[in-house]
Formats: structure tokens, C-alpha cells, sequence
């Protein structure tokens, strides 16, 4: 009987584990990992710019830098996000809706998204002063050309649906 279980029980897991292997293999829609015109989005522009080995190692510093304070607040900024959800959560599960308490918590993560927006755009100029005129001026165009890749990608998929 043990070797029958054991059969039983290979026979069920065989096909399991094949065919994850082969879902994470096949790479999702088209392929596609991560890699196309779309994927990684500016780190591939990063690496067209002929950077200078100084200005590799700005950009580094600022990169290791904005990663070691995203890290020291991580956990309040958790806290901070949690906080609002459980807030949510309240509201939406109470019997009567709270108009001015409702729009307290809005604005609430509204703050939070605003605070997170502006941190993100202060560290990508701080990268964008790194470059030369003409690096910036290659950035625009690079970025232009990736977004215009981008949306005949987007656009075509949509006609072939």
C-alpha cells in the first residue's frame, strides 16, 4: 500500500511542479521580461549617456544615499500607511458615514502621497544635476523616444485585442 500512495502522490506532484516551472520559464504576455522598450524604464537611458567614471560615482553616492534613508523610515512610513488603512477600514465597516471624517483621511493620504511625490522628484534632480547640458539634453530625447516606443507598443497591442 505505501508504494501506491507513493505513486499516487508522485503522479499528483509531477504536473505541479512542471508546470510552475514552465509559468515562471515562459516570462508572462508576449514573453516579455521586464527587458522591452517599456521594462526598466530610465536605467536603461542611464547607461546611453557616456557618463564620465566621476559621474558614475555621483550618481552612486545619491543612489546609496536616497536607498539608506528609504530604509531609516521605512517602518514609520509603514506605520503611517497602516495607520491610515485601519482609519479606512473603520470608516467604510461603520453603520453611519462620516462626511468631515471621511474627507479628514482623504486629505490625510493625500499629504502622505504629496510628501512621497516631492522626495521622488527632489532625488531625481539632485541625479539630473549630475549631467552635463548636452547629457540632458541626450535624456530628453532618449526618454522621448522610450515613451513614444512605449505607447506604439501600447497602441498596438490594443488593435490586436
Amino acid at each position: 500500500m505505501k508504494l501506491a500512495k507513493k505513486i499516487l502522490l508522485a503522479a499528483a506532484v509531477f504536473p505541479l511542479v512542471f508546470g510552475t516551472s514552465a509559468a515562471f520559464a515562459y516570462g508572462g504576455p508576449a514573453n516579455h521580461k521586464g527587458d522591452g522598450p517599456c521594462g526598466r524604464g530610465e536605467a536603461r537611458l542611464w547607461k546611453q549617456l557616456d557618463l564620465t567614471s566621476e559621474q558614475q560615482a555621483q550618481l552612486q553616492k545619491l543612489r546609496d544615499t536616497h536607498r539608506d534613508e528609504m530604509r531609516n523610515t521605512r517602518d514609520d512610513k509603514r506605520a503611517a500607511m497602516k495607520a491610515l488603512h485601519e482609519q479606512e477600514r473603520a470608516l467604510v465597516l461603520a453603520a453611519d458615514f462620516d462626511q468631515a471624517a471621511a474627507q479628514n483621511l482623504a486629505q490625510q493620504m493625500v499629504e502622505q502621497q504629496v510628501a512621497q511625490r516631492v522626495n521622488m522628484l527632489q532625488h531625481r534632480q539632485q541625479m539630473m544635476n549630475v549631467l552635463t547640458a548636452e547629457q540632458k539634453a541626450k535624456w530628453q530625447t532618449l526618454q522621448q523616444d522610450q515613451m513614444q516606443q512605449c505607447l506604439q507598443q501600447g497602441n498596438h497591442k490594443r488593435k490586436a485585442d
